[in-house]
Formats: structure tokens, sequence, C-alpha cells
């Protein structure tokens, strides 16, 4: 178990330096079992998260499936678990040799802070909606570039031009795969059967 110091230097490392960050990650070798349960882990939080953000907003101009946080976790946990294999299988695709548990490792870690920077920008949508956006503009640009060395270094691609090759034909792949998801929750959410 790292020390709150060790997962703060961790942190920073991942800002600074992915690459060098994803490779002390994926040094712990954790199990598959922890890294899954890591990741329902990561749901939850985020899920938590966005029902405090729903005191905030109207929810009347919400379709009803993401106004309810149950339906919101079982969205965010599909789309975790359709991003690690989308990324993995399409890095193998383009010639990577890594590890999906790496690859898993490194997801979860990232989707770790997403939930602390959810939390920051939950604090500044308090204080200043401007400001709020700025800083989510901030890390989602932040974001794309750890995800893209995270992606490189796990699945051991040439360069990181392979890793944003995986991360766009995976963003395809993911797009029709998350509408077809959410088509069969959202039918399901208003009762009708998901092979109408």
């Amino acid at each position: 178990m790292m020390s709150q110091d060790a997962l703060k230097s961790l942190a920073l490392e991942t800002i600074q330096s992915p690459r060098s960050a994803a490779q002390k990650i994926m040094s712990l070798h954790l199990s598959r079992d922890v890294l899954w349960t890591g990741l329902a882990l990561v749901a939850v939080i985020n899920a938590i998260i966005y029902s405090f953000s729903l005191f905030l907003s109207d929810t009347s101009v919400l379709p009803p499936i993401f106004s309810n946080p149950i339906l919101f976790f079982v969205i965010i946990t599909g789309l975790l678990v359709l991003s690690v294999h989308a990324f993995y299988w399409t890095g193998r695709a383009m010639g990577g040799q890594g590890d999906l548990g790496d690859l898993l490792a490194l997801l979860v870690w990232l989707q770790g802070l997403r939930a602390v920077a959810q939390l920051v920008m939950f604090v500044l949508i308090l204080l200043s909606p401007l400001l709020a956006q700025l800083f989510s503009l901030a890390i989602g640009v932040l974001g794309l570039w750890i995800t893209v060395n995270f992606i490189t270094e796990a699945l051991r691609l040439p360069s990181l031009m392979y890793g944003v090759g995986v991360l766009i034909l995976a963003a395809v792949g993911l797009m029709i795969g998350l509408m077809i998801f959410i088509g069969l929750i959202g039918l399901g959410a208003m009762g009708v059967p998901a092979n109408v």
C-alpha cells in the first residue's frame, strides 16, 4: 500500500512525466482482481460525485437515464470496461505488445485522478462557474495527453503518434458501442424490452 505522500508524488509525476509515472504504476504488478475492483470503486466514486452535482443543475432538462445516479454508475462502469478492451485490442492490432493488466492499472489510476479533479471542479462551481469551466477544459486537455502517453507505454507502441491513432480508432468504436449500450439501458429504464 502506497503512503499518502507517495500517492501525491505519483499524481504530480503523472502530470509532469506521464510515461515515467506509467512505468512506476505497472511495476506494482497488481492482480486483475484488485484492478477490476479498483475500476468498480472509481466508477462508484464518480457516480457519487455526479449525484451531488445533480443538486446544482436542472434535472428536468436531462434525459431520465442521466438523472438517475445508479444508471449513471452502470454507464460509467460499462464505458470504462469498454475503454480498456477497445484500447487494448486496437493497440494490439497496431502492433502493440503490452499486457491488458498494465493498461487496466493505468486507466484505473487515471480515473482516480479524474475523480479528484471532479471534486475540485464541484467546489469551483460553487465559487465561480467560469473558473470551473476553464478548469474543466484544462483537465480535459491534460487527460487526453496523459491517456495517449499511458496507452503508448502500456502497449509498448513505437511512438506517441501510435498512441494517438489507438485513441482515435478506439474512440470511434466506443462511440458506437456506447450508443448501443445507452440504447439498451435507456430502453430498459423506460420499461421497454431491449429487443424492441
